[in-house]
């Protein structure tokens, strides 16, 4: 089942943040979505330059959102 970002954001009126957005993206995820068109940028307050791999992050069960990778293990 394909899925397009536009289409939750429809459906979903009441989300007043980024943050609500990936919980609904995750939950589509995990009802057994399969595709995730990223066909329009949300227009929340809180939308980060780095929205498009927060979305994809959400949808692929990827919890990246501690920042990025820097290489570094803890015995570094």
């Amino acid at each position: 089942m394909m899925i397009y970002l536009s289409e939750l954001l429809i459906q979903n009126p009441e989300l007043e943040s980024f943050d609500q957005l990936l919980q609904v993206i995750a939950q589509k995820a995990q009802q057994g979505a399969i595709h995730l068109k990223i066909d329009i940028k949300p227009a929340y307050p809180d939308t980060p330059g780095n929205w498009e791999d927060k979305v994809e992050g959400a949808f692929a069960g990827v919890h990246s959102m501690m920042g990025a990778y820097t290489g570094c293990t803890g015995e570094d």
